[in-house]
């Protein structure tokens, strides 16, 4: 069904403005959510074990799509084995001003510089109540992703990721620490050694505190573009301190293999251009991790061959937003039989 109706759908919304197309998409998501049945978890994949956590399929959504947690179900119901949400920060923001979403449809890609724009956790923390309640994620696993506000000083950012480590705790499979966007000043400073450990410190403290013997994972999002000092500081950190988790990566701010009057727009490019940092980040961080660290690998997949390659880097989950937003639905049931 998707295979045709996706293009169709996908038509329509390429012809309205980019971020305009987005909130559409989140409404017709919720709506799905709403359905008595809809659908659930892609058949034929294999699950696995990872972080403690069984995950029926190894392709999940990322994080950013989904920001305020509106459409989790409806989402679980194309079929990912685990749906990211957020990035959510403590207190609501804007975000950058519009325009701040671009497709750049030849090369399959976008760019964006959304800034962390969020409702905030107490609107999260209720969409998460209300997700629980119902029940209705089947097996999906359900992770979210936190962020820092714009306005807290990056020396006291720690506070603002205990913050929401705290409130979304009891409805998380899995938390994610976003210290990888590249459009929140001094946010990627957070992947200095001496912050990381310092952060990673507050959060792991604030986990035994508030888990009280039950542990969920928590894991870390870096950026694609660092270098190979950067890669060693961040192993040593997450070795140290036992992380369960890496997911690599994020956008970057180079502009590899896209147009040149992309090369002077603000923002994270996304999409095929980004594969082969992504690729080298993960397998970068899997020769100093070794096998045990789990990683999960994002970005620039949009077909099956994109997914083996990031198996094959290193990855053990891989998830998917821009290839979701062109080739829709059908990619999501493609990579689960990986």
């Amino acid at each position: 069904m998707w295979s045709k109706l996706y293009p169709l759908l996908r038509q329509s919304l390429f012809c309205l403005p980019a971020e305009t197309s987005h909130h559409l998409a989140i409404d017709a998501f919720a709506a799905l959510g709403a359905l008595p049945f809809n659908g659930g978890v892609s058949k034929g994949a294999r699950a696995v074990q990872l972080m403690g956590l069984t995950f029926p399929n190894r392709v999940g959504l990322a994080a950013g799509l989904d920001k305020d947690a509106r459409a989790a179900e409806g989402l679980a119901a194309l079929g990912f084995g685990h749906v990211e949400v957020g990035t959510v920060t403590p207190l609501p923001q804007p975000g950058n001003p519009q325009p701040r979403l671009f497709r750049i449809p030849p090369a399959g890609a976008m760019v964006n510089r959304m800034g962390f724009n969020s409702e905030g956790l107490s609107a999260m923390v209720r969409r998460l109540e209300g997700i629980r309640s119902r029940n209705r994620l089947r097996d999906t696993l359900l992770g979210v992703n936190l962020g820092k506000n714009k306005d807290t000083p990056v020396q006291e950012a720690h506070r603002d990721y205990v913050r929401g480590l705290e409130a979304v705790y009891p409805y998380a499979d899995y938390v994610t620490l976003n210290l990888s966007s590249p459009n929140t000043p001094g946010l990627r400073t957070l992947q200095s050694p001496e912050a990381l450990r310092e952060l990673l410190t507050a959060v792991l403290d604030a986990r035994e505190r508030v888990g009280r013997g039950r542990t969920k994972p928590v894991v870390v999002k870096i950026a694609p573009d660092l270098v190979a000092e950067d890669l060693d500081a961040i192993a040593a950190v997450v070795s140290t301190l036992r992380i369960d988790g890496i997911i690599a990566t994020n956008t970057t701010i180079t502009r590899p293999g896209v147009d040149e009057c992309w090369q002077q727009e603000a923002g994270g490019l996304s999409g095929p251009p980004l594969l082969p940092l992504s690729l080298a980040t993960v397998r970068g961080i899997r020769e100093r991790l070794g096998p045990s660290v789990p990683i999960i690998g994002v970005g620039g997949i949009s077909s099956s061959d994109d997914a083996r390659a990031m198996f094959a880097a290193g990855a053990d989950l891989v998830q998917v937003y821009t290839g979701f937003i062109y080739r829709g639905p059908i990619l999501v049931h493609e990579l689960a039989r990986v």
